[in-house]
């Protein structure tokens, strides 16, 4: 049987979101913000986020070896994209996208 567990299907489904919750976010409304939105920190942490998101979960999808540490990295820097994007306005489904994606990582590292 060569199915994708629940368990990981789940979190290609939370890093997929995340992905393009990110990604949409940064280039539309962090761009077209200005300010905060658009300083160089947070919009490296949206792009990095997004990137390790597509990473894990190719690294899921070819069920590689190396997944679990993949998935511990995405789960911290979600956090830290959660993070950066608390406070900004109108960055609430990023936050919640990030955690989601960070607590379903999490699970996959253990």
């Amino acid at each position: 049987m060569h199915q994708i567990n629940l368990d990981m299907k789940a979190c290609m489904d939370a890093c997929h979101e995340c992905y393009v919750t990110c990604l949409h976010m940064a280039m539309n409304h962090c761009l077209e913000m200005g300010g905060k939105h658009a300083a160089p920190e947070h919009m490296k942490i949206m792009a990095d986020c997004a990137q390790i998101c597509a990473v894990a979960i190719d690294f899921m999808a070819r069920k590689s070896e190396h997944h679990r540490h993949i998935c511990r990295e995405c789960a911290e820097i979600c956090l830290a994209c959660a993070s950066s994007c608390e406070g900004l306005d109108g960055m609430e489904d990023c936050v919640a996208a990030c955690r989601k994606c960070a607590e379903a990582c999490d699970k996959m590292a253990a």
